[in-house]
């Protein structure tokens, strides 16, 4: 059995992460990697990862590396503002109200090249990495002496030892349930069952025409309140060469009989018998916006050579809260495994490089008892304000989004981004203090880390 300081089983941005940190630090880590085939990436397997990726000017500083210092075919294209449309209002953001080392509003990135870079830079100080090395189960003795702590059996029948062992395998958590089920006096499923805790995305590359693309670029930009469902939404994030990633998120299982008010929501229609398919909701926003002037068939073609599978992408994405890791058990959970990704915008790679380079840094000096305190320390704002926004708006319909995106903009001048949300708003009208208090209520109410699902306490180690 070959033997590590630290095992990581998941190679994303969180796995990779927690490989270069730990190996940084002097410490035997090895990443184990099940590695998908992806139609624009035939000769490298990697993550199954999305191509949905954006990250802001502040989500730089969390994640603690610069994009300068990624390859030049990662950053796809520069960001300057972020668009909010309703069905009859609308909200145009140039910042995010947060003090940034980052000078532009943010960028678009290509994900599967950000997770190569990830996994370059861990492997050039010293770290493993497998590929194809699907993790069957994890043993793990608390008591061991002499011997590692954690027995990974790997699909192929090798057996891997190590001390730690950081989990990163995402939001469909295939292994993670499974370790941390050892240490909980109830099934975790009853807290983060996939199908009731994570959403799903799809997307399609589309090349745009030329008007349209200088329309969207620079911007990312939502439609709100225009599909059922909590925090499910349809976007356009602009890439490279006229070439847009067009798709939406959306709660897993959602049924459309549970669906008040159908006519109010623009993607809906009154012949629909089940909640439309993605391909279908992107085909109706582009015909919407659209389809006045151009056959979208042919204007929007898909490109097929990009994407993870001839130009589309199916994915989970977790929006549930976070959890807390058994650290006494030498476990530490990461990334979007650990629910770290936003329950409000889905955004998560920015913190599921920081949580990792957290674990990996505490495993390589031999202590993971800090680590539900610093990934708080470094996250915990982000994650707090997410919460509560998410909260916030976990019963809108179509026009409550049109009453809070007239109200936003009316607040706008005071400052941007989370600004606009700030305490002393609250006396510019009653509209205003509405939605200012309902914030603050929500942030007050997840406050001193309430926003955790299943604390370190509950862990029975």
């Amino acid at each position: 059995m070959e033997r590590f300081d630290v095992a990581i089983v998941g190679g994303g941005p969180a796995g990779s992460s927690a490989a270069h940190a730990a190996a940084s630090a002097g410490a035997s880590a090895v990443v184990l990697e099940k590695g998908v085939p992806r139609s624009d990436r035939p000769d490298r397997l990697g993550p199954d990862s999305t191509d949905a990726a954006g990250i802001l000017d502040y989500w730089v500083d969390i994640m603690g590396i610069h994009p300068e210092e990624m390859p030049d075919d990662v950053v796809l294209g520069e960001l300057d503002r972020a668009e909010f449309v309703g069905p009859g209002e609308s909200l145009t953001m140039y910042s995010t109200g947060i003090d940034s080392s980052y000078d532009n509003f943010g960028f678009c990135m290509h994900r599967a090249r950000f997770d190569d870079f990830l996994r370059d830079r861990a492997v050039e100080v010293g770290a493993a990495y497998r590929t194809g090395a699907s993790v069957r189960s994890v043993e793990t003795s608390l008591d061991a002496t002499g011997e590692p702590r954690h027995r990974l059996q790997l699909a192929s029948g090798e057996n891997v030892g190590s001390d730690f062992l950081i989990l990163a395998d995402g939001p469909q958590r295939q292994v993670t349930s499974g370790v941390l089920d050892e240490y909980l006096p109830f099934d975790v499923t009853d807290r983060l069952s996939t199908r009731e805790t994570n959403h799903i995305a799809y997307q399609e590359h589309r090349r745009l025409p030329e008007p349209v693309y200088e329309e969207v670029a620079g911007a990312i930009k939502f439609w709100w309140g225009y599909m059922p469902g909590h925090t499910a939404y349809p976007w356009i994030f602009p890439n490279d060469d006229n070439i847009a990633r067009i798709g939406l998120t959306m709660p897993i299982g959602l049924d459309i009989d549970d669906v008040d008010d159908r006519d109010a929501y623009p993607l809906l229609r009154p012949d629909d018998d089940r909640i439309p398919q993605g391909s279908e909701y992107v085909r109706r926003l582009l015909e919407q916006e659209y389809g006045d002037e151009y056959y979208i068939d042919s204007a929007f073609p898909v490109v097929e050579d990009r994407g993870k599978s001839d130009g589309t992408e199916t994915y989970a994405i977790s929006s549930t809260r976070p959890i807390d890791s058994p650290t006494d058990a030498g476990i530490a959970v990461v990334g979007g495994a650990m629910g770290s990704t936003s329950a409000f915008h889905e955004g998560g790679d920015h913190t599921a490089v920081r949580t990792g380079a957290i674990a990996g840094e505490l495993a390589a000096a031999g202590d993971l008892a800090p680590y539900n305190d610093r990934w708080k320390e470094a996250i915990g704002d982000e994650i707090l304000r997410n919460v509560a926004m998410a909260d916030v708006v976990r019963e809108y319909h179509p026009d409550d989004w049109d009453w809070a995106f007239s109200t936003a903009h009316k607040l706008l001048d005071s400052g941007g981004g989370y600004s606009i949300l700030k305490a002393s708003n609250i006396a510019a009208g009653f509209s205003a203090a509405r939605l200012v208090l309902s914030y603050k209520r929500a942030k007050f109410a997840a406050r001193n880390g309430r926003y955790v699902q299943i604390p370190e306490s509950e862990y029975v180690v």
